[in-house]
């Protein structure tokens, strides 16, 4: 597993981390690249550059075949993967992780109720995702966990933390970017407790317990997190690229649009609708029902610039372009926009 480290503080502790799991016959190696004397923190590297580029990030030391591969943030609290053969790249960002979790997560909890029987207490599995989870994650991860145990909570890590946190017991959030964790409630430890009474020893239960050992409940912990799907990875026998195939991201587009003043926007509770103008929503349900089935958009004001950030997805590139420019020229319109709004076309991409 080739590890970029973003030339970042995490390149120390991936290469203890590897020695530590050779010393235990590990047969996984983790191969540490893009250390703090490789080059620039964060340039050209890194999960942000990764994951928004679409691209590998630049190898500063040396060049490994890139099949199985992570990059890290500078500060270790994001990561994505990625798998690199020849000229075909494939991305794993946080939706991707977020639904291999769940999925096995689902399967673990069905394995142990199956032992258990029905003196285990039913546990609520579920999911935190943003309005920029691109939306082939959503649906699949609302057949594996049912609609209502996914939800969509504001951006930011705060809000999606207190919602995972609050409605479930076991409760699982990722960002696009990559940055998320797992969180227990006391009733799923109690659950495992009365299960320890019933069927010690099952597979399903050991596992179950030995998770909170490993995920970094508190913050987004990068090295937990590659841990955590490596382990996946292994138990499921898959490889990252059967990982990938689980779904296929639908095309999506993001931009930003100048304005005058950016508090005229006012949306939901989850950012997935404008509320103020009332017109501007309007227009824009228009452009996703003439985008076709599935299309989606919305907008949201920047927390730190003077622009509205527009997000935009559909069935094709060609709708989901067309889809973009008309929300980006809605919000230009309606909003007192500033300079050109942007535009895609096939071109752009």
């Amino acid at each position: 597993l080739v590890v970029d480290c973003a030339c970042g503080v995490g390149y120390a502790h991936v290469v203890r981390l590897n020695n530590t799991l050779q010393r235990m016959g590990a047969k996984r190696v983790l191969k540490a690249c893009n250390g703090p004397e490789d080059g620039p923190l964060n340039v050209g590297c890194g999960s942000e550059h990764v994951q928004k580029g679409i691209s590998p990030p630049k190898w500063y030391s040396d060049t490994p075949e890139a099949f199985y591969a992570a990059s890290l943030d500078g500060d270790s609290d994001r990561i994505v993967f990625f798998s690199q053969v020849k000229d075909e790249f494939a991305l794993l960002d946080g939706d991707k992780i977020a639904v291999l979790i769940c999925d096995f997560l689902q399967q673990e909890v069905a394995s142990l109720k199956k032992a258990v029987g029905d003196s285990l207490p039913p546990l609520r599995l579920g999911v935190v995702q943003t309005a920029y989870a691109n939306g082939a994650s959503t649906k699949y991860l609302k057949s594996v966990l049912g609609e209502e145990n996914v939800l969509i909570a504001k951006t930011g890590v705060k809000h999606v933390h207190a919602a995972a946190h609050d409605a479930f017991d076991i409760g699982v959030y990722f960002e696009a970017n990559g940055h998320g964790t797992v969180l227990f409630g006391d009733k799923f430890y109690s659950c495992l407790a009365h299960a320890d009474t019933v069927a010690r020893g099952n597979i399903a239960l050991q596992r179950l317990q030995l998770l909170p050992a490993l995920i970094n409940q508190a913050v987004g912990d990068a090295l937990c997190d590659l841990l955590l799907v490596d382990a996946i990875l292994q138990l499921q026998q898959r490889d990252i690229l059967q990982w990938n195939g689980l779904y296929q991201d639908l095309p999506s587009r993001q931009c930003k649009v100048q304005v005058e003043d950016r508090t005229m926007i006012k949306t939901n509770a989850n950012e997935t609708r404008c509320t103020s103008p009332p017109e501007l929503q309007d227009e824009l349900d228009k452009a996703m029902e003439a985008a076709g089935p599935g299309a989606r958009c919305f907008v949201r004001p920047s927390g730190t610039e003077n622009v509205v950030r527009v997000y935009a997805e559909a069935a094709t590139s060609a709708e989901t372009d067309a889809l973009a420019t008309k929300a980006a020229s809605l919000v230009h319109s309606i909003c007192a926009g500033i300079g050109t709004p942007p535009s895609f076309t096939s071109s752009n991409l």
